[in-house]
């Protein structure tokens, strides 16, 4: 139970980082879904994808928001997770 505690203590540190410098106003649901949906370890590969990109800071906020978005999306593809927030009708 620990285990699992102290992982989902840093998924929501990777949330906040997500939300906190990547959200354009129009993903916050995709970074939620994404980070309940993906491991641990694949976050922590994106979130290093990100830092290793040299140019981010020369990119607007929108711009920021999709690089991010579609690194996401990649990686959620890789493993046939649709990231979409399906609602109940």
């Amino acid at each position: 139970m620990e285990v699992y505690n102290t992982e989902q203590m840093e998924k929501a540190r990777i949330l906040d980082v997500l939300i906190s410098n990547y959200n354009d106003g129009r993903k916050k649901t995709l970074f939620c879904v994404a980070v309940n949906l993906l491991e641990l370890q694949e976050l922590q590969a994106v979130l290093r994808e990100i830092e290793c990109k040299s140019d981010m800071e020369a990119l607007s906020l929108k711009e920021k928001s999709a690089f991010v978005a579609s690194l996401l999306q990649d990686t959620a593809s890789r493993r046939k997770i649709d990231l979409k927030l399906h609602k109940k009708k």
